[in-house]
């Protein structure tokens, strides 16, 4: 017995050694990285993190930049990226240890992290212990990960707030929040900047190649100045800089003498989201009436599901498409007072050739999809489908 105690506190003693030796050497990384970006938020963290990186590259500073959204990307200097491996295909935060020993190797000028925590805690020691950001970025609070975070929207706000780095800078867009958001600067010293929407023209947008939102330029324009990067500058860096896989999309297709117009707002994916894209989308013109809306439905996000069938009102719909499972859970939410045509082509097996055909049959002449829900499962393998199979035009 006398040896097991021995070799157990051995291991002990191990196991404590190599603790302290590794964060010695995450700590080293770190200081080689002068300025270090993390960015949080419910909604656009990807795209913020994009923009960033193209806004400071564009001032000739070493930019190295990690995205975890749709599909998470390693970065480099020179705009090139690769995705991020991981271990039996699952995130954890503590592969932020290896991003950073990877990006100090590139001694660059700055670090662009997009959080990749949800619960509170986690949110806490990513930046505290594994980041150290000297400027924090919180696009937004929406009503997303309640259960983690929540359960209201001043909740979520306290909860994303503990990315905000002590006797640092944190730049929001978040307007509806920013008292919370104030008092918890004030708690950490942290300099807190509010941006708006307002502080970026037209013009200035035109110069995106995909549909981007207006909060997101702000914060990185903001971010750019702070770090000494002009507005001119700043904004050629963003218009070249490449979009996320999830960016927000509008592609045509023909299908004989039918066009069909697939907005791609999956990655939306809550209900405040979901709204204000779809009508950005209308409000610019680049989708038209008729509009249809697909809700995707997952057995494992059947509270959000409800939600989309929710808004469907609000989305200026003619015709509504539910796939996924289950299909009901969205259904059952659509109010009453919206009377359209429903079909219902859910269940997990049901051929994606008939999807699509189904919803093509229901064109006249020309319509525009707006895809919403979540993106996962049949929504992807439609996605994928109707790349392979539609004309573009």
């Amino acid at each position: 017995m006398t040896f097991l105690y021995a070799v157990f506190s051995v291991a002990l003693v191990v196991l404590l050694v190599a603790g302290i030796v590794e964060q010695r050497r995450h700590q080293r990384n770190l200081d080689r990285i002068p300025s270090r970006i993390l960015v949080n938020g419910i909604r656009g963290k990807s795209s913020v993190t994009r923009l960033c990186a193209g806004a400071l590259r564009a001032g000739e500073l070493t930019v190295v930049a990690k995205t975890t959204g749709t599909a998470a990307r390693f970065i480099h200097p020179d705009a090139t990226e690769e995705p991020v491996h991981r271990k039996f295909g699952i995130a954890n935060v503590v592969e932020q240890i290896g991003i950073v020993r990877q990006a100090a190797a590139a001694k660059p000028d700055v670090l662009v992290m997009e959080c990749m925590a949800v619960m509170p805690p986690l949110q806490e020691i990513n930046q505290t212990k594994l980041i150290q950001s000297t400027i924090g970025v919180l696009s937004n609070v929406r009503e997303d990960h309640l259960q983690e975070m929540g359960p209201t929207l001043e909740d979520v706000a306290r909860s994303l707030s503990r990315s905000m780095p002590v006797g640092g800078i944190c730049v929001t867009a978040e307007r509806e929040l920013l008292p919370v958001l104030q008092e918890e600067a004030d708690k950490r010293s942290c300099q807190l900047i509010a941006v708006s929407a307002e502080d970026v023209t037209d013009a200035e947008m035109t110069g995106f190649g995909y549909h981007s939102f207006k909060e997101n330029v702000a914060i990185s324009l903001e971010v750019a100045r702070l770090l000494g990067v002009s507005r001119e500058m700043a904004l050629k860096g963003m218009w070249q800089a490449p979009p996320d896989p999830g960016v927000l999309t509008v592609e045509s297709y023909r299908f004989g003498g039918k066009v069909l117009r697939f907005a791609n707002v999956f990655a939306a994916n809550d209900p405040r989201s979901t709204v204000m894209n779809v009508q950005e989308l209308i409000e610019h013109g680049r989708i038209q009436s008729p509009v249809f809306t697909l809700v995707n439905c997952r057995p494992d996000r059947v509270e959000r599901n409800g939600q989309m069938g929710e808004i469907v009102p609000e989305l200026c719909t003619d015709k509504l498409f539910v796939i996924g499972h289950p299909a009901k859970s969205a259904l059952v939410k659509v109010p009453s007072g919206w009377d359209g045509p429903v079909f219902d082509l859910g269940g997990a097996n049901r051929p994606v050739e008939q999807i699509l055909q189904t919803i093509v049959d229901q064109i006249d002449h020309g319509a525009s999809l707006v895809a919403i829900g979540n993106i996962h499962g049949q929504g992807e393998i439609l996605l994928h489908h109707l790349e392979k199979v539609g004309q573009p035009c």
